[in-house]
Parts: C-alpha cells; sequence; structure tokens
C-alpha cells in the first residue's frame, strides 16, 4: 500500500492523504489536527504509518464457522452428558460432582447464564455452558482442548467459562459463604472443640501461592520467594474443612504479614466488627478467654488470633502448646488439599490475565464449599499433593504482655489434667 501527502497550507490544522492499494483502488482522507507548527518529514512519516496501521483490513475470514465445529452433534457434550446422567459414578468421575450438585448448580444459574437465540444462530444451552465450565475446572484442560472436544471457538470456550465463574461467585457466594453470625461462630467453635480439642476456636487461617503465567508488563510484583508468579489466596475454614472467608489475588511478591494486615478480616477483627462471642471460660478454675483464630508463624499474636511459640529450645508446656494448635490448623491445610485435587486447574499456572484467573479461584472455592455439603469428600481427592507454596516467614513480632499472656492461659490448659490429651506428650 503506499500514502502520499498534500499539504493545503504552509501552517497545518489539517492535511489531505491519499491512499493507494496494490488493485489501484483510490481512498482519500482528510486528517484534522490541533497542529499550529509546519511539520517536519519525521512527524509526517510518523503520522503516515500510524494512519497506515489503522487502514490496514482484517484478514478476510476463511470459514463463518469452521468445519470441525460445525456439527454440534457430534460435540463431547451432546455425545455423553445424557449418557453420563445415567451412570452416577460416570457422571462424578466426568465432572467431580455428583448429578445432584450440577443440578442445583444449573436451577441457581440458569437464568443469569443463558443467552439469546439470535437470526445469525443459536445460542450455546446454559446446561452446556455450565458442564464446560465444570469440566475445566476440574480437569485444567486448554481451551484449545475444548474447542475440539465441546464443538466452540477457543475465545467463546474462555468467554463461557468467564461468565459462568463470575456468575457462581455472584449469586452463590452470598449463600455459600456468607459472613458468620455470632450464632455461627460459636458452632465453629463447638466443632474445633470436639474434633481438634481447641477450645474457643474461630477457624484455622493460612495462604497460598497459586501459579500464573507472568502477566504482561508487571515486573516482579507477582514474584514470589519461590522463584515463580503467583496470587495470593488468604483462606480460613472451619474443622469441617469448609471456607468461611477468603481473600484472593493479592501480589505474589508481598509479604505474608503484609497480605495478613491487608485483608478485610483484619481490619474487622481491630474494629470489632465480626460479631465475635464474648470470652468464655475453658476450665473449671480458669479466667474468660477470648475466641481466637489460629495461624503459623506467619501470622502476628494479638487478641483474636493466636500463633506457635517460637525458637527450638522451649519448654514443655510451649511445645504441647505447638502441637495443639498445629493439630487444630491442619484443617486449613487439609482444606487447600481437597481444594487442588477436586478442581485441578489449580495443578497448573493459570495462563489467563490475572482478574480472570482470581474469578477461577473465587468459583473454586465456592464449588469447593457446595460440593462438600452436597457430597462430602472422597479419600483420593486427599492423595495427591496440591500445587501450592506456603507463606515464607521471616519476619519478627513483638507484642504486649497481655497478648502473651491469653496465649500462656490456653498453653496452660492444654498441660492441665482437664485439657491434656494423653498422648501429647510423646509427639
Amino acid at each position: 500500500m503506499w500514502l502520499y501527502c498534500r499539504r493545503n497550507r504552509p501552517l497545518l490544522n489539517n492535511f489531505f492523504v491519499v491512499v493507494r492499494s496494490p488493485n489501484r483502488r483510490q481512498y482519500n482522507h482528510t486528517v484534522t489536527t490541533n497542529m499550529t507548527v509546519k511539520m517536519d518529514f519525521e512527524e509526517e512519516a510518523l503520522l503516515l504509518l500510524l494512519l497506515q496501521r489503522k487502514m490496514r483490513r482484517r484478514k478476510k475470514r476463511q470459514f463463518w464457522v469452521h468445519p470441525i465445529i460445525e456439527n454440534k452433534n457430534e460435540s463431547q457434550f451432546n455425545l455423553l452428558y445424557n449418557s453420563l446422567r445415567m451412570y452416577d459414578d460416570k457422571f462424578l468421575n466426568y465432572f467431580r460432582m455428583s448429578k445432584n450438585s450440577f443440578d442445583y448448580l444449573l436451577c441457581e444459574l440458569t437464568d443469569i447464564i443463558k443467552r439469546t437465540d439470535t437470526t445469525m444462530r443459536k445460542s450455546i444451552p446454559a446446561d452446556e455452558r455450565l458442564a464446560l465450565t465444570i469440566r475445566y475446572l476440574a480437569t485444567g484442560c486448554s481451551f484449545k482442548e475444548l474447542h475440539y472436544t465441546y464443538k466452540c471457538g477457543s475465545t467463546t470456550a474462555s468467554e463461557i467459562v468467564r461468565d459462568v465463574c463470575r456468575q457462581i461467585w455472584f449469586k452463590l457466594q452470598p449463600i455459600h459463604l456468607s459472613k458468620p453470625n455470632k450464632e455461627k461462630w460459636q458452632d465453629i467453635a463447638q466443632q474445633f472443640k470436639s474434633r481438634a480439642n481447641f477450645p474457643n476456636c474461630l477457624g484455622a487461617v493460612d495462604g497460598k501461592h497459586i501459579r500464573i503465567i507472568h502477566p504482561p508488563n508487571s515486573g516482579s510484583l507477582y514474584w514470589n520467594y519461590k522463584h515463580f508468579f503467583s496470587i495470593v489466596l488468604l483462606a480460613v475454614c472451619d474443622s469441617n474443612y469448609l471456607f468461611t472467608y477468603v481473600d484472593i489475588g493479592a501480589y505474589g511478591k508481598t509479604s505474608d504479614s503484609t497480605i495478613w494486615k491487608d485483608s478485610s478480616l483484619y481490619k474487622k477483627m481491630k474494629k470489632n466488627e465480626l460479631d465475635l462471642p464474648d470470652p468464655e471460660i475453658i476450665s473449671m478454675d480458669g479466667n474468660r478467654l477470648p475466641y481466637v483464630f489460629i495461624g503459623d508463624e506467619a501470622f502476628g499474636l494479638n487478641e483474636h488470633m493466636l500463633r506457635p511459640y517460637s525458637g527450638r529450645q522451649i519448654s514443655e508446656k510451649k511445645r504441647v502448646f505447638n502441637y495443639r494448635l498445629s493439630r487444630a490448623r491442619r484443617y486449613v491445610e487439609c482444606s487447600f488439599g481437597i481444594l487442588a485435587n477436586k478442581w485441578r486447574i489449580l495443578h497448573r499456572p493459570l495462563n489467563v490475565a490475572v482478574d480472570f484467573a482470581e474469578d477461577i479461584v473465587k468459583a473454586c472455592v465456592v464449588l469447593h464449599n457446595i460440593v462438600r455439603k452436597q457430597d462430602g469428600y472422597n479419600y483420593e481427592d486427599t492423595l495427591m499433593t496440591p500445587d501450592f507454596i506456603p507463606f515464607e516467614n521471616n519476619e519478627e513480632y513483638r507484642v504486649g504482655r497481655s497478648v502473651n499472656l491469653v496465649r500462656d492461659k490456653f498453653a496452660d490448659y492444654f498441660i492441665s489434667p482437664e485439657g491434656e490429651l494423653h498422648w501429647q506428650y510423646t509427639m
């Protein structure tokens, strides 16, 4: 393509451009500018180059719909879906959830994920959109693979997954990941006491790095201490392996203490906006102790957060406390393991934009809670090690004497006849 420029005036407010293409057709364009000085040759060349890029035509489609994906009757959904519904075990194996869970999701989401048919083509039904998304999250396959198996474009598959993930979070998060009230907190604490032998515990807190592909123009923001790119999932779970709070999307390079202090949970805790129960007595002759969250060394000690005693040469009381806290904190580690092994998209780096990756993780967290409530969990889901990296602890915390006294009182309870476990001294 050749371009020629003819000036109208010595001082340019506009100029006339003639564009000649190889087929000898001529296109005339008048470009208005705000320039009041005479353009030199370099400026003209740069402006003409920008105009040439703007005038380039898109490559003409070879097909409106490619013959390989034209026949929707050959898609995996049309070939398998109805047959899978006849066999519960096969349906569970394919979608990583039961029919009841899938039907529940479909009932809740149909109205907001379905699309309208047009004169150009029929829309993809809501059940197929949901099946495609669940298959993507459950297997970690690529959009190219969905392009061939579900007979739709790669971009279409990506847009469907993104839309459905967002709607899962928008519609179902208020139901299955809602903010606990005082009665709910007390119920969680009672379950921790009966299952983990840790009284007044509101939940186990931990954070994990989720691998992503290096986002463009992000520098080292997402580069973590383990030398790969990640976003951080900070979560609180109960003793039933259900998430009660999540904070998703922090930079991989951000320190653990900063992520915790920037989370909405910490800020509400400091402002006493979590509707926590009042302190209660945990032993017959003891004082009232506050309800607490438990975490590892990455989290600072305060009135409502307990962490292990630091150091190697510690007393038996402190060693027993560390064991009992670790025994209760394992629930969040197991929850992460079940999450990743159920939704195996988290086994590989997420090769999508950061906001899309956050939508995927949010949807997986909500689906984890739904499937856990509806189906329980399979032992197989806990066998593989999830591709998560724990926080690095490289900071020391100084706390007030009153906060240390709270931890000491818990430690005293764990070695008292009322609160001790007979095997804790041999661990």
